[in-house]
């Protein structure tokens, strides 16, 4: 989502989020990691299958791995889905990195936080990414930083 029209946050309310966001995030890492731990097994069976001309599969088991694997990955799709509709950036699933848009003197740019971080403590530009994190400065502390109004209807 590189669409900025949306919701910006400041960083009293990013850093209120987080507890709701860890949940979710956390929900998403454990979906996609058992998807990918059945995708392996179901792999090494289809390997085994192959190497050996065939073998006996136990078809129901099969089908269980199969159905949990969707369940898996749907259950990781939907947390990321409802980390979006909150207006906040998952930027990678493995390591648990969100931006939160954020204006800051006209310009919007992305508050970082990272899984295992205790709070939001750093920002950068949408541009920099996460290489380019800076450490949070008094513009996202002061009282000036506001949310844009929303515009008028003409």
């Amino acid at each position: 989502m590189d669409d900025f029209a949306g919701k910006t946050f400041t960083l009293d309310e990013a850093q209120a989020l987080l507890p709701v966001l860890e949940s979710l995030l956390k929900r998403a890492i454990e979906g996609k990691n058992a998807a990918e731990a059945i995708e392996t097994r179901l792999q090494e069976l289809s390997r085994r299958i192959f190497l050996s001309g065939g073998l006996f599969v136990d078809v129901t088991d099969v089908r269980r791995q199969r159905s949990a694997l969707e369940s898996h990955v749907q259950r990781a799709k939907d947390s990321v889905a409802e980390i979006d509709a909150i207006g906040v950036q998952v930027k990678d699933l493995d390591t648990g990195l969100l931006d939160f848009p954020c204006e800051i003197d006209g310009e919007v740019v992305l508050l970082c936080w990272k899984m295992g971080e205790s709070r939001i403590d750093y920002w950068h530009t949408v541009e920099a990414g996460f290489r380019g994190r800076q450490p949070i400065d008094e513009r996202f502390t002061s009282k000036k930083t506001k949310k844009p109004k929303p515009e008028q209807p003409n």
